[in-house]
């Protein structure tokens, strides 16, 4: 049965179409806070649409920290990014589709929402605090999603927990590298804008994973355990 990897598939497109979409589309009239609000609420409601189903990971870097966590089997965790990668890549070019709808929009000049640093880059940082950034937040975005989804945790109330700490990263971090904390998220929008984004991707793969990872073995290690 295929029921996980197409609510992995829908939800990833979700985040990717809204989130991006908020930045591409509404950018200017919503500004930096209500971009934020756009990723965190689309993950709240796709963490309860999808979330009996499969999890809601939507983010490779999750579905690896699970494994790292011990909570999931690598063989499954393929077929969630595959499929996640694949939902991200489609809602880009859906979001392309429909930015290329107005007169004065072309990927080159507006992009998608796409991740990145330096020069030219929102904010720009170097390369070193995009790193550090990705990394830290994505650790921490980890641990709220690994105890909010642990046993004794009230999980009724994991996705709004979730979400939430999502809004609040995309806060701090837009101005940084837009936010990626998940390498599905990063790779649709560089796939269809190329040039700095396609190059600079590695960054938003490599180190949304050290941070989810770690973050899972943290857990495993049982030091995070209630009493």
């Amino acid at each position: 049965m295929m029921n996980k990897e197409i609510a992995e598939f829908i939800g990833t497109f979700t985040l990717v179409l809204f989130g991006c979409g908020a930045a591409v589309i509404a950018g200017a009239d919503i500004g930096l806070t209500g971009i934020s609000f756009a990723f965190g609420f689309a993950l709240i409601g796709m963490a309860y649409g999808i979330g009996p189903v499969s999890g809601c990971h939507i983010n490779p870097a999750v579905t690896l920290g699970a494994v790292a966590a011990g909570r999931m089997n690598m063989g499954e965790a393929i077929r969630y990014i595959i499929a996640q990668v694949a939902g991200a890549t489609v809602a880009a070019l859906v979001l392309m589709i429909i930015a290329s709808g107005k007169a004065d929009y072309s990927v080159a000049e507006n992009g998608l929402g796409q991740n990145g640093w330096g020069a030219g880059y929102l904010g720009e940082y170097s390369m070193s605090a995009a790193f550090i950034f990705e990394v830290v937040a994505t650790f921490l975005f980890m641990v709220v999603i690994l105890g909010a989804t642990g046993e004794k945790a009230p999980t009724a109330i994991a996705g709004l927990a979730i979400g939430i700490a999502l809004v609040v990263i995309h806060l701090v971090g837009i101005n940084i590298t837009g936010v990626s904390v998940n390498p599905a998220r990063s790779f649709g929008p560089a796939l269809f804008v190329g040039g700095t984004a396609l190059s600079q991707l590695w960054l938003f793969i490599v180190a949304p994973i050290i941070g989810a990872v770690a973050a899972g073995a943290l857990f495993r290690s049982e030091l995070l355990d209630a009493d």
